[in-house]
């Protein structure tokens, strides 16, 4: 066994052999199912809270009124929930009140059939009670019992739902479908964070292009991030957009980017969000003027609106608003190309861009071009030590203030270009240029 299957192989025992019920539960059966390893293992049992804190004396109950401990075992936390059968959820969330049952009461309270199986790690039986065996093999999303039921238990499912599909390349079920559409605009009574967080996982998840559609088809799009839905019907210059509108476009995008981390796969969700308003029908064809910097300043909006940190809201703004700079890659000065270089995170940069055109034109000469360059460069080459500094400055007579700031980054363009390439022709081009 490998780790952490060994601790919640050991927990289960430990559990089994005191008597109780125990199986592992939900997401890892799935998973082990689907031919994949489990990132993390839950697991369910008839062992009341205090009997869990026995066994586990170092444990903590994380979850109190519904039965939860978190045990902690070689430097890995697994959750043991005592087997439960939930009251009704008047908030949309938690339930009013539970009660201590049995596995299959447990099983009924789940979200969707594919979570819904237990596992019984020693004799490798899996007691499936809800069908999500059968949905695993014909890749289907459904809830457990009525759909309604499950998503006003807690309408973070209706996201986890296309979240899943996204997942795995699943269908989801009609009946669930409809319950989805019919209760979408539900999803505004989700905590924030919770909603970032799952949006985060839909446009990282390996099928993120058709999860993005699917969240603008169930009608959850508009309520959580109007501005993308906002662009269903933008059209673009069939010349330079072959793939249609401005929301088919961006779909690819989020699809088309490799391996993204939550702030590539964020800049290539907005990086066009602002075309709705700024879009003009020339004679020629279709333009959107300062579309990068309106979409920019939207991104920021949402960024802050979906609680990301500071850091990540920097880095996604400077990714979409320098999304269109490449097409001016082959007139750029070196000393451009090189300040172009030292945008952070430029290799995101140039990423948003490939899959920009892979979506699109597919035209990747410029890429091919910047990335060519940009790898052709020492870190010595991209971030020349400074010629001169502040201090430098001050000792020459200048006064301190905006001024000093001026010449500093005139000398630093020169030297850019590699027309000052020592301290002392830096002293020389600032005597020579600026007065004291």
């Amino acid at each position: 066994m490998k780790f952490p299957e060994k601790q919640a192989y050991e927990i289960w025992q430990r559990l089994h052999d005191a008597g109780f019920e125990t199986y592992w539960a939900g997401g890892c059966v799935r998973d082990r199912l689907l031919g994949r390893t489990p990132k993390d293992y839950d697991i369910a049992t008839a062992a009341r809270p205090e009997e869990v804190l026995r066994l586990y004396p170092r444990s903590e109950q994380v979850g109190r009124a519904f039965g939860v401990v978190l045990v902690k075992l070689d430097g890995q936390a697994f959750e043991v929930a005592t087997f439960r059968k939930d009251g009704p959820y008047s908030d949309g969330r938690r339930p009013d009140w539970v009660e201590y049952s049995d596995a299959a009461s447990d099983v009924q309270r789940r979200d969707f059939t594919i979570n819904g199986m237990l596992y019984n790690p020693g004799n490798g039986e899996v007691l499936d009670m809800v069908g999500g065996r059968a949905d695993l093999e014909a890749g289907l999303i459904r809830c457990i019992g009525k759909p309604e039921e499950r998503f006003e238990e807690d309408y973070l499912r209706l996201l986890r739902c296309v979240r899943f599909a996204a997942r795995f390349a699943f269908k989801i079920d009609g009946h669930t479908y409809i319950a989805l559409k019919r209760l979408a605009n539900r999803i505004t009574r989700v905590a924030v964070e919770r909603i970032s967080d799952e949006i985060t996982r839909i446009i990282t998840a390996p099928h993120r292009g058709e999860g993005l559609r699917l969240l603008h088809q169930s009608g959850l799009l508009k309520e959580i991030l109007p501005e993308v839905d906002n662009l269903v019907g933008v059209e673009q210059s069939e010349e330079h957009h072959p793939e249609g509108d401005a929301f088919e476009h961006t779909c690819r995008v989020v699809a088309e980017v490799h391996h993204p981390d939550d702030i590539l796969a964020f800049a290539a969700l907005l990086h066009d969000i602002g075309k709705k308003d700024t879009q003009v029908f020339a004679p020629d064809r279709i333009r959107f003027h300062g579309h990068a910097e309106k979409s920019a300043e939207m991104a920021r909006d949402i960024c802050f609106r979906l609680r990301l940190s500071t850091h990540k809201t920097e880095i996604i703004c400077s990714l979409v608003l320098n999304h269109m700079r490449f097409k001016d890659f082959p007139q750029m000065r070196r000393a451009t190309k090189l300040r172009f270089f030292n945008l952070p995170e430029f290799e995101n940069h140039l990423e948003l861009h490939r899959a920009d055109r892979a979506a699109s034109s597919r035209e990747l000469d410029i890429y091919e071009a910047v990335r060519t360059e940009y790898k052709s460069l020492s870190r010595e080459e991209l971030e020349p030590e400074a010629l001169l500094t502040g201090r430098d400055l001050l000792e020459m007579g200048f006064t301190a203030g905006p001024r000093i700031g001026e010449i500093l980054e005139s000398v630093r363009e020169k030297q850019f270009e590699g027309e000052l390439l020592t301290p002392e022709d830096a002293a020389i081009y600032v005597e020579q240029n600026f007065r004291r």
